[in-house]
């Protein structure tokens, strides 16, 4: 191994000059740092040369960028982020100045990841939440559920332009019609402008209170998430198997707190009058019709109802 003397020595030689010359020379004449200084003419060869290493991080990333690989594959020091060099007058002398700036993948990406953060689901499958979205597709797949569709993108629009409602929207609609996709498209397009949200799919999430009851801190923590986010959404409400603790102390608890606040919004096979029919009859207490009607006194006269009609697409590509 060479010894610091010795690297030193090279250094000095005459071929390792006549070799940085050349890079120098080289450098100097790529078209970025060609346009740098005919923008700059005040910029003169010692500026130049004291800025050297910043002019090569410059043209290497400008180079690595023209033939991107993607973001997961960047080759630049800092994933994501290219070097641009800015001249600016310090104590009257020009001076290169050095910045590291995100790319436009980069950017999408941070926005894509803050959307992702503010939407939290409840055993819905996430890629329903994250998959890009064409609204002219939405709107012409089915003729059909266009006019249930047009209802949630003048909701969504509303929201853009006034801020937050209290009241939400109650999908119903056979199996299969697009209610949870539309809800996730809601989701998806208010996340965009800075809302929460939370997508609850109800039959599994009843199931799930039960391990719940022994788990107080896990079940106060899901509790409050539901009351405090922007958009709350309860999926195929009605195809849950109730009991009396989830319906009165969770589910009522939830609503009572948002009514008023918060817009809830539902997707059903049910009709309101149906559901109310559901919530009021638990396996364990048998028919309750009073307790149904009171839960329903929290959802019904805080939600547009809106008819989700179409074919069944589950299935079909």
């Amino acid at each position: 191994m060479e010894s610091l003397g010795q690297i030193l020595s090279g250094m000095a030689s005459p071929q390792f000059r006549r070799r940085s010359e050349e890079l120098a020379a080289r450098l100097m004449s790529e078209p970025l740092v060609q346009q740098l200084r005919t923008s700059h003419p005040e910029l003169g060869d010692e500026q130049l040369t004291i800025g050297m290493a910043k002019l090569y991080q410059y043209v290497k990333d400008n180079r690595s960028c023209s033939q991107c690989p993607g973001l997961d594959n960047c080759p630049n020091n800092f994933q994501g982020h290219f070097t641009k060099v800015t001249v600016e007058d310090i104590a009257g002398v020009p001076q290169l100045i050095e910045r590291q700036v995100p790319c436009a993948k980069q950017l999408q990406h941070e926005r894509e990841s803050a959307i992702k953060s503010r939407i939290h689901s409840f055993y819905v499958d996430e890629r329903v939440l994250t998959e890009g979205y064409d609204e002219a597709e939405i709107l012409t797949k089915d003729g059909v559920r266009a006019p249930a569709v047009g209802q949630v993108f003048r909701y969504i629009n509303e929201t853009k332009n006034k801020g937050l409602m209290t009241r939400g929207l109650y999908l119903e609609g056979n199996f299969g019609t697009g209610k949870t996709f539309l809800m996730c498209y809601m989701l998806h397009e208010l996340a965009k402008v800075g809302y929460s949200g939370v997508i609850v799919y109800m039959p599994e999430f009843v199931e799930d209170l039960k391990s719940m009851m022994q788990d107080n801190q896990k079940l106060k923590e899901t509790v409050e998430m539901m009351k405090g986010t922007d958009l709350l959404i309860f999926d195929d409400i009605g195809a849950e198997n109730l009991n009396p603790w989830t319906r009165d102390h969770v589910l009522g608890s939830i609503l009572n707190y948002r009514m008023n606040r918060k817009p809830t919004f539902y997707t059903s096979n049910y009709s309101l009058n149906m559901l109310e029919k559901h919530l009021g009859f638990t396996s364990k207490d048998g028919e309750e019709s009073h307790k149904g009607q009171r839960l329903m006194d929290r959802i019904a006269p805080f939600v547009d109802v809106v008819a989700v009609g179409g074919i069944n697409k589950r299935g079909k590509v």
